[in-house]
């Protein structure tokens, strides 16, 4: 039951925490709150060719043979360093499906860029009428000869302003169930055709909706066999649910922001909010709910580490520590009081308005990678293996 990191994991968070100090400038964060782009470039840059993004890949596949349970502390960091990772994150997801099942093609004129740092991957899974239910996808791909047309829109597909690829699931087959009839793609963004327009968020992030017209794609862009790209789309939603756990990192820094607000703070009589039985309560209580939905990321990262493809675990991680994100960002408002509504950059704002910006942002975790209501339908069918419907 003990999931922490070993002496090996412990000894990457220095180095991390010495990474990201130098890497994530005011600059770069000033930089993603005017555009909502949650990456770097010259960031992510430097964390590939230090070899960081791969780490967890064997020393064949040019990782550092490091476990992903390891790797934990780094991405901790990154959290507490309000790095923008989400590009390389989202890349490196369909990195680790084309190292598994890519073609020599597609990994030598894909991967090794990817790796390489000069190229990034968004996913074009989500759709206007679908959202989660992304096997419910109308995003057509026929078959033209050697070639593919693909006509459809995507919704949600964060990154595609910036991205080299789009990693596109289409349906291909509409005479099977529909978790059958689907073919996954990697498409340049480049492609005559495809077109992305801006969507803003409440949480600030930049994402798009990206339309797809007649747009020619050859068959050596194809993932996987044809109609079986939910067993390839499987691959990549396990990496993104059960190996990059993010809420419950991110509910471990707003427990630190909560417990330094309450232990910093003082009103003229010199009182503080930790002294208030109530709120040491309250933070108790929220640290053993943080503890369990780390607990539940490693988990998912130790199955991973142990041969096995956490569905079920990451599902679990996923679920729990969103919910818990949310309620945790609330009653940070709560607790603080007002002031924890006051932006970033704006007079009287708490911490650099760090409760005001969790506030926003906490509603999506429990949307990005799947809503709550897909995990649990998951859990229901795969873990609780109750009948559907």
């Amino acid at each position: 039951m003990e999931f922490r990191p070993d002496a090996a994991g412990e000894v990457v968070r220095p180095v991390a925490r010495e990474l990201f100090g130098r890497l994530v400038t005011d600059e770069v964060r000033d930089r993603v709150r005017t555009t909502g782009t949650l990456h770097d470039t010259a960031m992510h840059a430097a964390l590939c060719a230090d070899g960081w993004l791969t780490s967890a890949w064997p020393a064949e596949d040019g990782g550092q043979g490091r476990t992903a349970l390891e790797m934990e502390p780094f991405y901790e960091e990154a959290i507490y360093a309000e790095a923008p990772i989400v590009g390389g994150l989202t890349t490196m997801l369909v990195a680790e499906t084309l190292r598994r099942i890519g073609t020599p093609l597609q990994r030598e004129t894909i991967l090794k860029p990817i790796v390489e740092g000069s190229t990034l991957v968004c996913l074009g899974l989500s759709e206007p009428e679908t959202g989660s239910d992304v096997a419910a996808a109308r995003t057509r791909a026929v078959r033209d000869g050697d070639s593919w047309l693909v006509n459809g829109q995507k919704m949600f597909t964060t990154m595609a302003h910036d991205a080299d690829f789009v990693f596109l699931l289409a349906r291909t087959n509409t005479e099977v169930p529909k978790h059958r009839g689907l073919t996954m793609f990697i498409i340049p963004m480049t492609t005559p055709g495809i077109e992305v327009q801006r969507v803003d968020t409440l949480g600030g992030e930049r994402t798009n909706i990206t339309f797809y017209s007649d747009v020619e794609v050859p068959d050596t862009a194809r993932v996987g066999d044809v109609d079986r790209g939910w067993d390839v789309l499987l691959i990549t939603l396990t990496y993104e649910r059960g190996l990059t756990p993010t809420a419950g990192l991110q509910c471990s820094h707003l427990d630190d922001l909560l417990e330094r607000w309450a232990t910093e703070t003082q009103d003229d009589e010199g009182r503080r909010p930790i002294d208030t039985p109530a709120v040491r309560t309250r933070l108790a209580r929220h640290r053993a709910r943080t503890e369990v939905a780390r607990l539940l990321g490693r988990r998912s990262i130790w199955t991973h580490d142990q041969g096995g493809m956490p569905v079920v675990e990451g599902s679990m991680a996923k679920l729990f520590a969103a919910e818990h994100l949310y309620d945790l960002a609330n009653d940070a408002i709560e607790m603080v009081g007002p002031a924890a509504t006051i932006a970033h950059g704006q007079p009287g704002a708490i911490l650099d308005g760090a409760f005001e910006h969790i506030y926003r942002h906490s509603p999506v975790e429990a949307i990005y990678g799947g809503t709550s209501e897909i995990q649990r339908g998951i859990l229901a069918s795969q873990h609780l293996h109750l009948p559907r419907g």
